[in-house]
């Protein structure tokens, strides 16, 4: 069964620096983009909330190819990473009420960020999937996606399969979210494996150093503790 968390109290709010909307969290700076964030208490423990911004960037279920699979994330200051290991713990609900009856709980992280948000590669987890009773489901719930050009739909319709697995993961529990970048190859671990629970062969994008962030999507509160980047 899912663990509970009782949840929340405010500690620190967003600051505006340089015309750009941040937050620090661990002594470390993040620039907001298209997501609110604060820091909050979850059972005691001080860790990132961040929710996706309707208002910065609207979502159109009638357009949700064009909507979704976006920059919207906390992306982390004065570091850039091309190859090494980024680790993270991650814990994700579905809103109440949720602006999109599909949310799955989307949460994941965001790596080789351009310098202008105009590209980037990322793996995301889509939680609710995890524990589906729906075997096509199941194989939804990691996804791999390149920014601008190679989101969730166009891989699952040019590569269906190769971008996307299982795992055994769920909503309202901590994951353990470990992926490692060498040249143009990812492998994600998830919750200490000894072995990858995903590998991208290679990576679609043409950036291949830049900066990390924290990503979230729809209907989503994502919860983020333990941020760790070990360059190679």
């Amino acid at each position: 069964m899912p663990k509970t968390f009782s949840l929340i109290v405010i500690l620190t709010c967003c600051t505006i620096a340089t015309g750009a909307q941040t937050i620090t969290w661990k002594k470390q700076e993040f620039v907001l983009k298209n997501v609110t964030a604060s820091v909050v208490k979850l059972n005691g423990e001080e860790v990132l909330k961040v929710e996706r911004d309707l208002k910065a960037l609207p979502f159109d279920i009638n357009n949700m190819a064009a909507t979704v699979d976006e920059p919207t994330y906390v992306k982390l200051q004065h570091v850039e990473l091309e190859n090494g290991i980024i680790e993270v713990k991650l814990l994700s609900r579905i809103q109440d009420p949720s602006p999109f009856e599909g949310a799955r709980g989307f949460i994941g992280l965001a790596f080789r960020i351009s310098e202008n948000d105009t590209a980037y590669e990322s793996i995301y987890v889509r939680p609710k999937n995890g524990q589906s009773e729906d075997q096509l489901a199941r194989n939804h719930t990691v996804q791999y996606y390149s920014y601008p050009h190679y989101k969730f739909d166009r891989l699952r319709r040019e590569a269906a399969g190769v971008y996307e697995t299982y795992a055994d993961i769920g909503l309202n529990e901590w994951i353990t979210f470990r992926v490692e970048l060498a040249g143009d190859t990812a492998k994600l671990y998830i919750n200490d494996q000894k072995h990858p629970a995903f590998i991208v062969n290679k990576m679609k994008g043409d950036v291949t150093k830049g900066a990390i962030a924290l990503w979230v999507d729809i209907g989503t509160t994502g919860y983020f503790k333990d941020l760790t980047i070990t360059k190679k």
